[in-house]
């Protein structure tokens, strides 16, 4: 791995990407000149890793990055456009930019592109994240050198730790629900009125009621979950978010 780029203009290339069916080429200045963005770049799209941890927390962190001034997030990786496109898609990333660095040309440049044939991947990119002003590399949170795909700095709360680090991190809120539910349905309504986003679980879609039991102990809906902590029914939720209102 080579050291990190602070203070250099990252690398001139283009990009081959997809946009409405149609080829889209992009330049590093259509991509970083006279905006704030955040690049983070990963070995591959769909892998357990890139898809389970660093998209999402980067998708939800978003508006929290947009609030502290930055224009855009930029998840990269060796990969070709139409793979990026569906990876997306799939991932419900709406608030991320995917660019395919599909020859690795930008990876290369970046002294970033490493040997992942063990894996049979080829070339790919080690994980790291920059912010980049005006196509000026200000930071970057290279992966440390170590065997396998290390996961520790280039993680979104890292980031938003460096460019805010008194913001405020937005609750992580589970609520289990059923189709017809009156109850789930103002418990629905109180959080978004709270404005805390909100991932549902649907009877015997999402989620049986032994799997309801298993987790909360009863088999009644609604039960919320709040950053890991059993808040109860739509009663329990308006109790909780009362007190989190006087706090």
């Amino acid at each position: 791995m080579s050291e990190d780029r602070n203070g250099k203009p990252v690398p001139q290339v283009t990009f081959r990407t997809r946009q409405d069916h149609e080829w889209v080429n992009l330049t590093s200045d259509d991509v970083f000149k006279g905006k704030t963005v955040i690049v983070f770049s990963l070995p591959g799209a769909f892998t357990p890793t890139c898809s389970s941890t660093h998209v999402p927390r980067y998708n939800q962190l978003a508006p929290e990055f947009k609030k502290h001034g930055v224009d855009d997030i930029v998840c990269m990786s060796v990969n070709d456009a139409f793979v990026m496109n569906e990876w997306k898609r799939e991932q419900h990333a709406e608030n991320l930019t995917f660019i395919p660095d599909g020859n690795g040309d930008f990876s290369e440049r970046m002294g970033m592109l490493v040997d992942k044939h063990d894996l049979g991947f080829g070339k790919r990119s080690w994980r790291y994240s920059m912010l980049v002003k005006d196509g000026v590399v200000d930071k970057m949170f290279i992966e440390p050198d170590l065997p396998g795909d290390p996961f520790q700095v280039s993680d979104a709360d890292t980031m938003l730790d460096y460019i805010a680090p008194n913001a405020a991190k937005p609750k992580d809120v589970t609520i289990f629900t059923r189709g017809g539910c009156e109850y789930c349905v103002r418990a629905k309504g109180m959080l978004r009125d709270f404005g805390l986003e909100f991932e549902e679980l649907v009877l015997n879609r999402d989620y049986t009621e032994a799997t309801l039991r298993a987790v909360s102990g009863r088999s009644t809906v609604p039960e919320i979950f709040i950053n890991g902590d059993f808040i109860g029914g739509a009663e329990e939720l308006e109790a909780y978010l009362h007190k989190a209102e006087a706090a």
